[in-house]
């Protein structure tokens, strides 16, 4: 046996002491799991898997690899679309699956405490017996949890009225890379000090691990009305967009697909989408039953003076689910387009939407690609997804290169780099578009404040002062 073998098979019976055998993972084929997260153009699988199943649990794994000099990186449900997840320098993943319990739900103060691994769809299910309900929701709401949610500050099509995920967590229970336990925020808002809960959401693991949150709730609306608004072209449903905006109404969601992921989608599910259609407006109004009723006659006749074809207004809520269904599983949809796909994600001010998607369309021509577009057009956060073939070594060099541009030209309008997908390693060489070193210097030393080692999810967000990122690509394995 290699001393390499030998040193991993002590950890793992180490942590198996913790944890369980049967919570620790160590031959390849099930290491092979967890070598990448939905952004797959970059992989590279741990050394080992522990899955804890308790705060103490993490707290002692932690414990016993900061005594070892490891370094580990924290995992979700794998449904991030940055590699944030990715085990850079960290041979070791803890991940957070295990952790399903909601330990406690208050519906008089409005908020439940809910540990990492709760499927965040189960937040709202749990909540609905009290008229309540947890508004984010990403189009991955039905498999991705809250630990991850909190790491990458996630969004979703509700989040345009409601708010990402930071506007709705009081307070974290993280454990940090030395094993000690800490909790930032309460269940009451606005309490004095520095915001420490919204600092920690949104740094993709890279304080330390989320065992769990205390979740703002919300109440479910007494009323709610889902249009669906079909466009000839692009340009028309954006110009749209604008003008329901500016006509002083705040949608509760108003998401966009063009012609492309129509097909798609329509493929895989046969809502009734009409494939011939250049771009479709999903449009959602929710409030008292007056203010839907006279706010969906308002957005009628806005789509109709922008051009559209047709509007229709779900009938029920099954139709109004299907139409959700629909839009939400659209990246699953274009499974049927290409063997693989890479989903972008920046944001531009509303305004320049339309100068966005010229944009996009001209990065699909110049590197020879099809990209699809489906995104939360009412707060410009937008997500292109470039088809691919990873077999195609020059394809994916392709791929690579239009991302950036997008990216780029994001920065260009006005926007930035990410708006619910975080940087993970995907986007690190594009950090200095938007922070100059001074400002990412700032950012590493505050890290340090909670992982003073950097030994919690090393390799992320930061690029190296002075080193070429996007010539770095990441090791099949991390050796221990």
């Amino acid at each position: 046996m290699s001393l390499l073998h030998s040193v991993a098979d002590d950890l793992a019976d180490a942590l198996a002491a913790i944890v369980g055998q049967d919570a620790v993972l160590r031959r390849p084929g099930e290491l092979r799991v967890y070598e990448c997260d939905g952004y797959t153009l970059d992989k590279a699988a741990p050394a080992l898997v522990v899955l804890p199943a308790s705060t103490a649990e993490v707290a002692a794994v932690c414990r016993l690899l900061h005594e070892r000099g490891v370094a580990f990186v924290p995992r979700g449900a794998g449904t991030g679309l940055s590699g944030g997840c990715l085990p850079l320098e960290a041979p070791v993943m803890i991940g957070t699956s295990r952790m399903r319990r909601i330990r406690s739900l208050d519906p008089v103060d409005r908020c439940a405490v809910v540990e990492a691994g709760v499927v965040n769809l189960d937040v709202s299910k749990a909540a609905a017996p009290h008229g309540l309900c947890y508004a984010p929701d990403p189009s991955s709401q039905m498999a991705c949890t809250i630990g991850g949610n909190v790491a990458e500050n996630s969004g979703g099509p509700h989040t345009l009225k409601y708010g990402v995920t930071t506007n709705h967590v009081l307070g974290v229970e993280m454990v940090l890379a030395d094993g000690s336990v800490v909790e930032l925020g309460s269940p009451i808002a606005d309490t004095p000090g520095y915001d420490l809960t919204g600092l920690a959401v949104g740094t993709e693991g890279t304080f330390g691990v989320v065992t769990a949150a205390t979740l703002r709730l919300v109440p479910i609306p007494p009323a709610c009305r889902t249009l669906l608004a079909v466009f000839a072209t692009v340009e028309a449903a954006s110009e749209t967009v604008s003008q329901i905006i500016r006509a002083g109404i705040v949608p509760a969601a108003l998401e966009m697909m063009d012609q492309l992921i129509v097909g798609a989608v329509e493929a895989a599910y046969g809502f009734g989408f009409p494939t011939d259609a250049g771009a479709v407006l999903i449009v959602e109004v929710d409030g008292s039953a007056a203010a839907v009723a006279e706010q969906v006659e308002r957005v009628r006749h806005i789509c109709a003076q922008g051009g559209a074809s047709r509007v229709d207004v779900a009938r029920d809520g099954a139709e109004r689910e299907l139409l959700w269904k629909s839009r939400k599983r659209a990246f699953g949809a274009v499974g049927r387009l290409a063997p693989n796909y890479c989903t972008q994600d920046g944001v531009v001010p509303r305004g320049k939407v339309p100068a966005i998607l010229e944009r996009i369309q001209a990065a699909a021509r110049r590197h020879d690609l099809r990209i699809g577009n489906v995104f939360h057009a009412g707060d410009g956060n937008i997500h292109p997804i470039l088809l691919f073939d990873e077999r195609d070594a020059d394809e994916v060099a392709r791929v690579l290169a239009a991302g950036r541009e997008i990216l780029e030209a994001c920065v260009e309008l006005g926007g930035s780099v990410t708006g619910e997908h975080g940087i993970g390693v995907e986007k690190i060489a594009q950090m200095s578009l938007l922070f100059s070193e001074d400002d990412l210097d700032l950012m590493r030393r505050l890290r340090r404040v909670f992982d003073p080692l950097q030994r919690c999810n090393p390799g992320k967000i930061f690029p190296t002062p002075g080193s070429c990122v996007e010539n770095v690509r990441p090791r099949r394995q991390v050796p221990l």
